[in-house]
């Protein structure tokens, strides 16, 4: 296992794994899709949620305690904004580091943005580490007294994954952050260790922060904390409420699980903390427990967008195959807490079902929840929409996934900061290397320079590449080697599992035109998984992967009833989705939109129009009775068929309120 011996720039980094993962100065997206949505998040997003920060008076928490005013019913928010403050430093931290000497007119702009709100979360900390602007001072309830609701360590946890970020992008800043976080986590070291309370947060998150935190500063109080915290879990410890204690995943102990369930980011925060754990800990049986819930949720309980958690009442899994489209929840957070659980699995087992999975999330939910301008956001994900909505005012606040249009912001607001961390820090998602060379996870135009070696391995030196693609509008890669050690080098790409029919040459540059690839060699058909050659490489040489982009039908397990009989349209990582507001009459309306069907017969085309394809489809007529039931299947309908263009899934809303759907019924019933 490749041992991690030097400070790097990305948001997980375990002692041992697999594989190492790049940091944010060894990766640079340098365009095409991820570009656009990280130069939106820096410009765009980040000023927007610090404008909401300060406008619904959460930053001013920190003023109040400061101040002595800490009589509750002065206090804004809800009982977690503390945590929207930290994700947003975190998001900062992060996009400093991406931005590197670049941009240094907005680095140094962010720079005293961070410092300015960092200096304020300063001032309400106690003396003893203490940290919560709902909490434990006077006029409010005592400190850890309301465990189940009160997300006091879950606060914390952000705390300690910004004061990561932050020392692993600008290692030894004297803005005091990561000494705010040591000082906080050596209170709950003292207050929640073996001889303290008993119990754990109602809604996991500190588990993880802990684990980064010990890893960053070789503290491991902070480690064997988590671990408790991930080993009480399951044994009642928080009071039962209403969905039962599986929505605190306080069920069933972690390692005796099969399946996540419960309130579905508390599942998947859970579950990464306790993929930390088990490796710090080399203990092979939570490992193998984790992977196992992971594949069981996959494989029953996860949209085809990747998204999870079918249940609005409390923001929960589902049973197995329950995946209603129409009820979709499919929070955006717990989109990128399937992320993080699922790279850590990457890290550690080098299985491309993770980064597969990764993709499709990072595509169908992260990608989608925000406007294109970056300063509206979807709380919830549905597949179905059944009534357009009403576009709301940019300056009103919106209640939590009742919106069936992006917000600006939510009464709970996690989502906004959340899609700002994940997209600062997303070139640290991109590439690994391991004792044997680079593996390449996801595509995008990139810079990849690092240094092999380290890992108790022979092989050493720099390695440096770059990648070339207009991925997912092509399925063409380019890795153009700029410079190689003089042994043998490995260089893997991910083949994705829909991806039957690649294919990858090998050559020492670029040819003229004629030649069969840019890499001037035959093309050798791949099969799903990694693509590796190993060679000594020369600078110029060239790996050219061609994943077949043509458009595919997908149909649904039968055991998913909701959608029996049903059909969506994909084409490479992107899910495609039919909206109203891009029918031009037939089909728009409400009624009518609601009777579409589909003629699977007819393959989809590229219109190459902002990547959308065109479809055939028919509106099947009306009920012929009141009753809406009848005692033989409706037959194929006869109505004139009409062509229409279905849109990424990530795009659609933007040209405002409209209805939309997914998964669109076949004619063949």
């Amino acid at each position: 296992m490749s041992l991690i011996t030097r400070t790097v720039a990305a948001p997980v980094v375990p002692t041992s794994g697999a594989l190492r993962p790049l940091g944010l100065d060894e990766v640079r997206i340098t365009g095409g899709f991820w570009q656009d949505r990280q130069q939106v998040n820096g410009e765009a997003t980040l000023p927007h949620i610090e404008h909401w920060l300060e406008k619904e008076g959460w930053l001013a928490n920190f003023d109040r305690v400061a101040a002595g005013l800490t009589a509750s019913e002065g206090r804004r928010g809800r009982e977690f904004s503390d945590s929207e403050i930290y994700k947003y430093l975190e998001a900062v931290a992060w996009e400093i580091g991406r931005l590197g000497d670049s941009g240094s007119d907005r680095r140094n702009a962010l720079e005293a943005r961070f410092r300015a709100v960092v200096d304020r979360v300063a001032a309400a900390q106690d003396a003893d580490g203490y940290l919560n602007t709902r909490f434990g001072h006077a006029g409010q309830e005592s400190r850890w007294t309301q465990l189940e609701w009160g997300h006091e360590l879950y606060c914390l946890g952000h705390l300690f994954q910004a004061a990561v970020a932050r020392e692993r992008t600008a290692p030894g800043a004297d803005d005091g952050l990561l000494s705010i976080a040591r000082r906080a986590a050596d209170l709950i070291v003292e207050s929640f260790g073996e001889h303290g309370i008993q119990s754990v947060c109602g809604h996991p998150e500190v588990e993880v922060g802990l684990a980064e935190l010990g890893r960053v500063t070789g503290e491991q109080s902070y480690i064997d904390l988590a671990e408790l915290f991930v080993e009480r879990r399951g044994h009642q410890t928080l009071k039962d409420i209403e969905y039962g204690r599986a929505y605190f995943q306080d069920d069933v102990p972690v390692r005796d699980a099969t399946v996540l369930r419960g309130h579905a980011v508390r599942a998947n925060y859970l579950a990464a903390g306790a993929l930390d754990i088990a490796v710090e800990k080399s203990d092979s049986g939570l490992l193998d427990a984790l992977k196992a819930q992971w594949q069981r949720t996959v494989d029953r309980r996860t949209y085809v967008t990747g998204g999870q958690g079918s249940h609005h009442q409390d923001e929960a899994f589902g049973e197995d195959w329950e995946l209603p489209s129409d009820r979709a929840y499919s929070e955006t957070c717990a989109g990128i807490a399937s992320i993080m659980f699922s790279w850590r699995l990457l890290l550690e087992e080098n299985d491309v079902r993770y980064a597969d999975l990764i993709e499709r999330t990072l595509f169908n939910v992260v990608a989608t929840s925000p406007s294109a301008e970056g300063t509206a956001f979807f709380y919830a994900n549905t597949l179905h929409q059944r009534t357009p909505g009403e576009a709301g005012s940019p300056d009103e606040i919106s209640p939590r996934a009742s919106s069936s249009v992006r917000a600006p912001w939510f009464e709970v607001s996690c989502c906004p900061p959340n899609v700002a961390r994940t997209f600062a820090s997303l070139a640290a998602y991109v590439a690994t290397v391991d004792d044997t060379g680079l593996q390449l996870h996801q595509y995008a135009p990139a810079t990849i320079d690092t240094q092999l070696g380290g890992g108790g391995g022979r092989l050493g030196g720099r390695l440096a590449v770059e990648v070339e693609t207009d991925y997912p509008r092509s399925g063409r890669i380019v890795v153009r080697v700029v410079e190689a050690p003089s042994d043998e080098v490995s260089l893997s790409l991910r083949v994705p599992s829909w991806a039957t029919g690649a294919t990858l040459a090998v050559g020492g540059g670029a040819t003229e035109a004629g030649g069969s690839t840019e890499a001037g060699g035959s093309a050798e058909t791949v099969s799903p998984g990694y693509a590796t050659v190993t060679r000594v490489f020369s600078a110029g040489d060239v790996l050219e992967l061609d994943l077949p982009m043509r458009p595919r039908f997908t149909r649904p397990d039968s055991r998913i009833d909701a959608i029996r009989g049903s059909v969506a349209v994909e084409r490479g990582p992107e899910v495609f989705s039919l909206e109203s507001a891009g029918l031009a009459g037939v089909g728009s309306g409400e009624e009518e939109f609601s009777r579409i069907e589909i003629d699977d017969t007819v393959e989809p085309v590229e219109s190459h129009v902002d990547g959308r394809l065109t479809v055939t489809l028919r509106v099947a007529p009306e009920a012929t009775s009141e009753w809406p039931y009848e005692s033989e299947l409706n037959a194929a309908s006869d109505a004139e068929a009409f062509t229409a263009e279905l849109l990424p899934y990530h795009a659609w809303g933007n040209r405002g309120p409209s209805t939309m759907r997914i998964w669109i019924p076949t004619q063949r019933r």
